[in-house]
């Protein structure tokens, strides 16, 4: 998987992995590393195998490597690490080769990551990344799980995944 490597290679991607890892050094609750990036990634990838939904390997690959890649910004400017990371990942995704409908896929998934929308098809790219970003925690077993803000709010809305 080429594109995927040349994601990996990216100064832009290893800047913003890195900026991230300095900013979450004393962060008690989920990293955003690129150990979490690769079990969404795969975890995507499962998922699409079994539900037979059709996704290019590149394609969820790279969504899962870029999901998170605005949380350096969101860190930085408190700006949304959604909307920040689909701007960048943009740019990523065309310096590696993947054309404008690939892009724009992947970037409005990353954009609407954060919780399905009222209605969101199950099959969807949003939903698939949705999905696999909350099965990729341990929550069961984190020492932050009683203030965590996600339980919190999957609590509160009645969201399972």
């Amino acid at each position: 998987m080429k594109r995927i490597d040349d994601i990996l290679e990216h100064p832009e991607f290893k800047e913003n992995i890195k900026r991230i890892n300095e900013a979450e050094i004393d962060r008690i609750y989920c990293l955003h590393g690129i150990e979490h990036l690769l079990d969404v990634a795969r975890i995507s990838y499962i998922i699409n195998m079994e539900e037979n939904l059709g996704y290019n390997k590149e394609v969820i690959y790279a969504m899962g490597l870029l999901h998170d890649i605005g949380r350096n910004l969101e860190y930085q400017q408190g700006v949304s690490h959604h909307q920040a990371g689909g701007e960048i990942a943009f740019e990523i995704l065309k310096d590696v080769g993947f054309c404008e409908e690939e892009c724009k896929m992947i970037c409005q998934a990353i954009k609407n990551h954060k919780e399905p929308m009222d209605g969101e098809d199950k099959k969807s790219l949003n939903y698939l990344l949705f999905k696999a970003d909350k099965l990729s925690r341990n929550c069961f077993n984190c020492k932050a799980y009683d203030s965590c803000y996600w339980e919190v709010s999957k609590k509160n809305k009645g969201i399972t995944v």
